[in-house]
């Protein structure tokens, strides 16, 4: 029999995807003769928002600024843990300007800030998970930032190297499902750092390259519901199978720029997961 799972309450901040284009490409999903459907992208973010709120949780938003069209990813803007905010310090020389706007609405909210000095993209390649924070390296976010971090929160920072370009952040070849475990597509990962997952989480659902590629690992779960694109279907049903409930949310369009619902979404933790 599946667990009966219990949610909790999140906070979580977005950005209105209202200059969002493609407008450079920096990884391989992006290009840029691609054209962005900005009213479907809107609509679709939309949903993401009033899924969020129906399941009880707040949602807090930064205003968009002209010229930053990555901005609607703030995952990538932070990592926020006991009410301590680690900043960005983004690869592309495009996104930078994303980092002052962020840091900025987190000073202005009242919180301490940190920005490194290494290259580092949040929540992208960082990623809380209970005791210790999962930290991606390989394309983007350098371990030098894994070791900033850890100084900055005096939490346990785990390095994972990412070896497949398609899986170029954490954040969308692995998803946390609560304090004690995650789900995560083996083949974005080096051997070592499969051994790792592997002994950490004996039990976590794992995930095939089709649902990874769907965006199915770029997902969001309040311990019991599991924010989900709907194209990761045998992902869905494992997750169900555990007791999770998932919610599918759209969010094809974003997938242009390589990105999808955990990408959209920062999440604001003011006591340690």
């Amino acid at each position: 029999m599946p667990e009966n799972r219990v949610p909790r309450r999140r906070r979580f901040v977005v950005c209105e995807p209202r200059h969002f284009a493609v407008q450079y490409a920096i990884n391989p999903w992006m290009s840029t003769g691609r054209p962005v459907d900005v009213i479907r992208a809107l609509d679709q973010w939309q949903a993401l928002v009033d899924a969020y709120r129906a399941h009880g949780h707040t949602v807090d938003t930064v205003a968009p600024v002209t010229g930053l069209p990555d901005m609607v990813f703030a995952a990538n803007c932070a990592v926020v843990v006991e009410g301590r905010v680690f900043g960005s310090h983004f690869h592309a020389p495009e996104r930078r300007g994303e980092s002052v706007a962020y840091e900025a609405w987190f000073k202005t909210e009242g919180f301490e800030v940190q920005h490194p000095e290494a290259v580092c993209e949040g929540e992208g390649d960082l990623v809380p998970a209970g005791r210790w924070i999962l930290a991606g390296t390989g394309f983007r976010t350098t371990p030098e930032a894994h070791r900033e971090a850890q100084e900055f929160f005096g939490v346990p920072v785990i390095s994972l190297t990412l070896v497949d370009p398609y899986f170029y952040h954490l954040d969308t070849a692995l998803f946390v499902l609560d304090d004690e475990n995650v789900a995560y597509y083996p083949g974005a990962f080096s051997p070592g750092s499969r051994e790792v997952l592997e002994r950490l989480y004996p039990d976590a659902v794992i995930a095939t390259r089709e649902d990874a590629m769907a965006f199915g690992l770029n997902s969001v779960s309040d311990g019991r519901n599991v924010f989900i694109a709907p194209g990761a279907g045998e992902l869905a049903d494992r997750l169900s199978d555990r007791g999770y409930v998932p919610v599918p949310v759209d969010l094809s369009e974003f997938h242009k720029a390589g990105g999808g619902i955990k990408c959209c979404t920062q999440e604001i933790r003011e006591t340690r997961s």
